[in-house]
């Protein structure tokens, strides 16, 4: 499963950082990368990734779910015998179970809108994965109004990554909402309300999948 995963996503890295970085800083996000990337492998890394994934979509507030920068993919490894970039990956996220582990405590809040990106080029095919993730938080609500209108909220925002993985949020509606979300606007103008935070993504190979929180 590690290997065909890692092979999957083709990440073309120099190598991970060992002792020099704390692990439980990024460990969990090269978990998701990987995982993400292999359409979530049943495994107790993956499914530990997968929960922190959804976990960060749980308002409030709502984070970048695959924060990228936390898992330094740039920086060098050195050891007597160096191992390849994708095996140290491997061994990092799938074979520390202990240092995994610790990912359970909270982890420090960080600014839902993110200037941080991967530090290496990840504007390739190799990485559309990462691009095509979306998260919609979605605010709205219907009511008729005493003199026969309809009144009508709409606050739906896109979360998305750029080119390089960097997070930001724009305005977005409810018509833009994928049809897998349980959105389910009435007919005319009988009273709705519905929030909830809907995620979705493809994985390296294509294949569709999503999230919704609803609160």
């Amino acid at each position: 499963m590690v290997h065909s995963v890692a092979a999957a996503v083709t990440i073309s890295i120099t190598g991970l950082v060992g002792s020099a970085a704390p692990a439980q800083a990024y460990q969990v996000d090269c978990a998701i990368l990987l995982c993400l990337a292999g359409g979530w492998p049943a495994s107790a890394p993956c499914a530990h990734a997968r929960a922190v994934f959804i976990r960060r979509i749980t308002p409030w507030p709502i984070e970048p779910p695959l924060q990228i920068w936390r898992c330094p993919m740039g920086a060098s490894f050195n050891e007597s015998t160096p191992l390849s970039p994708m095996k140290r990956l491997d061994d990092i996220v799938f074979r520390d179970q202990p240092l995994i582990q610790q990912e359970t405590a909270p982890l420090p809040l960080v600014r839902v809108q993110a200037d941080d990106q991967a530090d290496i080029d990840i504007s390739g095919d190799a990485f559309s994965f990462v691009r095509s993730i979306r998260i919609y938080h979605i605010q709205f609500s219907q009511r008729q109004i005493p003199d026969g209108d309809c009144d009508r909220s709409d606050s739906t925002r896109l979360g998305s990554y750029r080119l390089q993985g960097d997070y930001h949020w724009t305005r977005s509606n409810v018509a833009q909402v994928p049809a897998a979300s349980q959105l389910t606007i009435p007919n005319g103008c009988e009273s709705y309300v519905f929030r909830s935070v809907f995620v979705d993504w493809r994985d390296h190979a294509g294949n569709y999948d999503s999230e919704e929180v609803h609160y």
